[in-house]
């Protein structure tokens, strides 16, 4: 079967409906995300942007944002923007590089962004920032893709 036709989980609708839908149905089951406050504030395909707000119970013993945090609002970003083409795809690995301190009362930004896709494999480059546009941490995404799996019924 060819990428075309194992990757149209579509039921021909245009690729941001489609990517809309998703992360509805998505985020209605994900209790991790929903959480930690997240919201996702952008979506299309291959793409998503969430905001967490850094409260006390996210502070490690420096008063900082705990760096668990803010890799897990960069994941959630990774999820979104990989499945935003309706075909379950999970995390192969990842890579996380801190650049600041995520500050209590912060607004944390992830965006994720594809760069390739090909076949069953993908990488995503996704950043954090802050409400300053400060940049807090950096992630690349590896995923790899469940052929022919919907995440939602469309």
């Amino acid at each position: 079967m060819s990428e075309a036709n194992y990757r149209d989980i579509t039921e021909g609708l245009d690729p941001q409906t489609v990517a809309e839908r998703v992360r509805d149905g998505m985020f209605a089951n994900d209790r991790a995300s929903q959480g930690l406050g997240m919201e996702i504030t952008g979506i299309g395909p291959g793409y998503a942007k969430i905001t967490m707000p850094v409260r006390e119970d996210m502070l490690n013993g420096f008063r900082i944002c705990h760096g668990g945090f803010i890799t897990t609002l960069a994941d959630s970003a990774f999820a979104f923007s990989c499945n935003s083409y309706n075909e379950q795809t999970v995390a192969s690995g990842i890579s996380v590089d801190f650049m600041a301190p995520g500050r209590p009362g912060d607004l944390l930004t992830a965006e994720a962004r594809e760069v390739f896709v090909a076949g069953r494999t993908g990488v995503y480059d996704i950043t954090v920032t802050n409400q300053k546009g400060e940049l807090i941490a950096v992630m690349r995404g590896k995923s790899y893709r469940l052929k022919g799996r919907a995440v939602v019924d469309l």
